[in-house]
């Protein structure tokens, strides 16, 4: 008997002896609560996200009209040479 032969005949009686695995009857039920949880998870993650960008924007407008940075300030220099 060859190398493959014997490796064969090893693999069919290691097959055969090997008793049929059961599918548990809530295998479904378990892997649709799983997808749902990780659907739950990845929905409150975007929604975090979204509050975030939200907010942020929020206060950049609230920044941007309390201070009016896009407004040039006046020139408030004194000369120089005053009192020479």
């Amino acid at each position: 008997m060859s190398l493959p032969d014997r490796r064969e005949t090893e693999v069919r009686r290691l097959l055969e002896q090997r008793a049929a695995e059961t599918v548990p009857p809530d295998l479904a039920e378990r892997a649709r609560e799983e997808g749902e949880r990780l659907l739950g998870r990845r929905r409150a993650l975007r929604t975090a996200l979204w509050a975030g960008a939200l907010v942020g924007l929020a206060a950049l407008l609230v920044w941007a009209l309390a201070l009016d940075p896009w407004t040039a300030t006046p020139p408030k220099t004194t000369s120089p040479t005053a009192g020479w």
